[in-house]
């Protein structure tokens, strides 16, 4: 199976993992691991943000975004168009990982 139709894991599931104190991270691996996943979602939500944009500007008129941003727009349309909705999924899954991590990292500290 290819890994672009492969499911990943859901953010509700690592949550209930966490919560359930069955998912548990040593604190500084939890802290990269969230400035991480922090950095990734605001990449995937600048993406997002320029692939809505490009939706809502009708072919030939005036770009609303500035020229020297016109390799990152096609590139995050490109990427949604690889991956239909997946750059959505990220920004509804990304912050429930955060938090997950944050609730891991919190387990840890209360298993010392």
């Amino acid at each position: 199976m290819s890994t672009l139709t492969r499911q990943p894991l859901s953010g509700d599931a690592l949550l209930g993992l966490a919560r359930a104190g069955r998912f548990v991270l040593d604190p500084a691996a939890a802290d990269q691991a969230i400035a991480e996943l922090e950095r990734t979602l605001a990449v995937v939500g600048e993406r997002v943000r320029r692939v809505r944009l490009a939706r809502r500007t009708p072919p030939g008129s005036a770009r609303p975004w500035p020229e020297e941003e016109d390799d990152l727009v096609v590139e995050a349309v490109f990427a949604e168009q690889l991956a239909p909705g997946r750059m959505e999924w990220a920004l509804r899954e990304l912050p429930k990982y955060v938090a997950a991590m944050y609730i891991a990292r919190t387990s840890a500290l209360s298993c010392e």
